[in-house]
């Protein structure tokens, strides 16, 4: 008789992959055997209800795509952690409290190549606060705007600190352009951050446990058409640096499902937007590249319900910044990073459950993506998104890339 492992997915306005999910899955009706357990898996769509504090969690892993903005949710699934053991993609206590701020400081200590930034306060202030009209009275120092765009330097990002995405970014050329640009920024906490300028390459590199997918990204786009379908825009060397990279930085926050954009310049990748736990996830952006990003989530929250993987409850920085304080250079500590993240994300063990389980997963989801079940999913989405007019024509487009990928992995498959 074999257990059941239920896999939650706590959803927001998500719609294609968890249907690609969920269809998959259930094609493959996978069933495991870890310590002399059979053990098969159920997959429910969270609720968003009232919750006892008490009442006990059914759920032996979560995808969590609310705990960033959604705070009913991002409670409960606090609560089913430190009450009922859950594991969750991602910590909700690290993702919680790390602002983009934060994270770049870390990096800096471990010695990534993070552009300068300064931090700037508000512009405007709550005026009906007296404790804080007198705390600004008597310690806020004035400051030149200007004297700090010329030591940052031009073009420069003011961007607000704890991120968001594009939303009130603004490329500031000039000590005019910056004035400007920070008067409009109200209340708001702004970094001053350098760009990197030139770059011939812009990646993104998504992460999900140790699986690492760098793809080629151009922030200029259409917002359907910033993930690239390219193939040899990395040597070998390069590809190992910037999956470090992202292993390092990923693991180091206790994330399970985050992205990473670096840009190259003059040969060396610098991480630019690291803190984005619960990236794009939708075939509208995706694309060609949905294919993996369901797969690795499949791998993942398999791998972890089976073996019932704990969350580590708290992030523990201590055995990075014993090599971030050697003197060793900085490529020696970044692969020591790395072995510190292969050894929290179990990889050796994944990749071994991986093999031995799941070898169906491949082709199902080769066949699965040329199904009517999957178009619908595509079309549905893609009805969201863009005018009626449209829907016919990007269906179409994003159908049309996942059949380009279909003949990609077909020769992928062959090859193996």
């Amino acid at each position: 008789m074999a257990s059941t492992k239920t896999i939650g997915l706590s959803l927001g306005a998500d719609l294609c992959w968890p249907i690609f999910y969920e269809d998959i899955l259930k094609e493959m009706s996978p069933e495991v055997t870890v310590a002399g357990e059979k053990i098969r898996f159920d997959v429910e769509r969270v609720t968003i209800e009232p919750f006892d504090l008490a009442q006990p969690v059914n759920y032996h892993v979560l995808l969590d795509r609310l705990t960033p903005w959604y705070h009913t949710s991002r409670e409960w699934i606090k609560k089913a952690i430190v009450h009922d053991d859950l594991y969750s993609l991602n910590n909700p206590f690290s993702l919680q409290s790390m602002e983009k701020h934060t994270s770049y400081a870390a990096m800096m200590r471990l010695g990534m190549p993070i552009p300068k930034t300064i931090l700037l306060p508000p512009k405007e202030y709550h005026d009906d606060l007296p404790d804080l009209h007198m705390t600004l009275s008597s310690y806020a120092k004035m400051f030149d705007l200007a004297e700090i765009g010329e030591q940052v330097g031009y073009p420069a990002f003011l961007k607000p600190y704890e991120g968001g995405g594009w939303k009130g970014v603004v490329k500031v050329d000039n000590a005019d352009e910056l004035q400007k640009a920070y008067d409009e920024s109200g209340k708001q906490i702004m970094h001053l951050q350098a760009a990197v300028h030139p770059y011939d390459l812009f990646v993104r590199a998504i992460g999900i446990g140790p699986q690492v997918n760098i793809i080629r990204f151009d922030p200029d786009a259409p917002l359907h058409d910033r993930y690239k379908v390219d193939f040899d825009f990395m040597d070998g060397d390069e590809r190992q640096h910037v999956q470090d990279i992202a292993l390092t930085i990923n693991s180091f926050f206790g994330w399970d499902f985050n992205s990473v954009e670096s840009l190259r310049t003059d040969g060396l990748f610098m991480p630019i937007d690291f803190a984005n736990a619960n990236p794009d996830s939708q075939v509208t952006s995706l694309h060609y590249h949905i294919p993996w990003l369901v797969k690795a989530l499949i791998k993942w929250s398999l791998y972890c319900a089976a073996t019932e993987r704990r969350m580590r409850h708290h992030v523990d920085w201590g055995p990075f910044f014993l090599i971030a304080d050697s003197d060793a250079p900085f490529e020696e500590k970044l692969a020591g990073y790395a072995e510190i993240a292969a050894e929290r994300y179990e990889t050796a063990r994944f990749e071994e459950f991986c093999d031995k389980h799941l070898g169906v997963l491949d082709e199902v989801t080769w066949e699965y993506f040329a199904t009517d079940r999957a178009h619908e999913a595509v079309r549905r989405k893609v009805a969201v998104l863009f005018p009626e007019h449209e829907v016919d024509e990007f269906t179409a487009h994003f159908w049309g890339l996942l059949d380009f990928w279909r003949k990609t992995e077909r020769d992928r498959l062959d090859a193996s």
